[in-house]
């Protein structure tokens, strides 16, 4: 009995970038399939904007490949790339002069012929999304007039609109409050789990773990740890990549695996010693 092998809806193997004689990535591969959530995690500078925004394609890498469902990106047609893949970055950008509702009919670019205008299916698919990420009451508003989280989730909700095979988000969750966070999150992992894919940049360790199905840690341009979250979210691993010492365990109420930090490495190993650590 054999069993069958999925292709990877969006993977990459060996990738490097390199700008102006700084390495921010280093061979780094990882597979993304249908269904899953994959977290990528690591501290300021580890290159996880970097790996995002290579593999949305908006910069180029020093080396490696790329594949979507199995294909390289070279034999992927640019429009059909600009479908399949929506990039939300970290920082949302103000666009002047545009209603919320006119920049998440934004999303339905791709999928429109030149010249062409939004028609009633597209703003019904853009109200959708707009409800899923409760900014439909933002609607006649422009983005300049919306707190950061509140323009966040705009951004979203216009990649969502595009309706891409695979979503794309850096650090979605940072400047959300509580609620909005968790909402996120879930309807990220949902929507993935309806059959597309999503990569997501994230600092929170524990909405990592509770939400994500994969992980990626990275460090200094590296993958030093990959799997499921309870193989990944060590102790060792969080020292590692961190410089911070942590105990790990299940949250009683949830389940998920949740972490605890206790301090610096240097401070937790100076006070050990006897030594007052500042």
């Amino acid at each position: 009995m054999t069993t069958a092998v999925r292709v990877a809806s969006l993977s990459v193997e060996g990738l490097t970038y390199t700008i102006q004689g700084k390495r921010l990535l280093d061979s780094v591969s990882l597979r993304a399939e249908q269904g899953e959530l994959v977290g990528v995690m690591g501290p300021n500078g580890a290159g996880k904007s970097t790996l995002l925004r290579a593999l949305a394609g908006v910069i180029e890498p020093s080396n490696g490949e790329r594949y979507l469902d199995g294909r390289t990106f070279r034999k992927v047609p640019p429009r059909e790339r600009a479908r399949a893949i929506a990039l939300v970055p970290q920082v949302a950008p103000i666009v002047h002069g545009f209603t919320c509702l006119e920049l998440v009919l934004m999303g339905r670019y791709p999928h429109m012929g030149r010249f062409q205008i939004e028609g009633a299916t597209d703003e019904n698919i853009a109200r959708q999304t707009m409800r899923l990420t409760d900014t439909e009451q933002f609607a006649e508003r422009t983005l300049e007039t919306l707190s950061g989280g509140e323009r966040q989730r705009v951004f979203i909700a216009r990649a969502l609109a595009q309706q891409p095979r695979v979503l794309l988000l850096d650090e979605p969750t940072a400047n959300l409050d509580i609620l909005h966070q968790l909402r996120v999150l879930g309807f990220i992992r949902q929507w993935a789990r309806d059959g597309a894919t999503a990569i997501a940049a994230v600092h929170d360790l524990n909405m990592a773990a509770r939400h994500c199905d994969f992980l990626v840690l990275l460090s200094e341009g590296r993958v030093i740890a990959a799997g499921k979250p309870e193989d990944v979210l060590t102790a060792e691993n969080v020292r590692h990549a961190y410089g911070v010492e942590s105990v790990v365990y299940r949250d009683p109420h949830t389940g998920a695996l949740t972490l605890s930090l206790l301090g610096p490495s240097d401070g937790i190993s100076a006070r050990r010693n006897g030594v007052r650590a500042y």
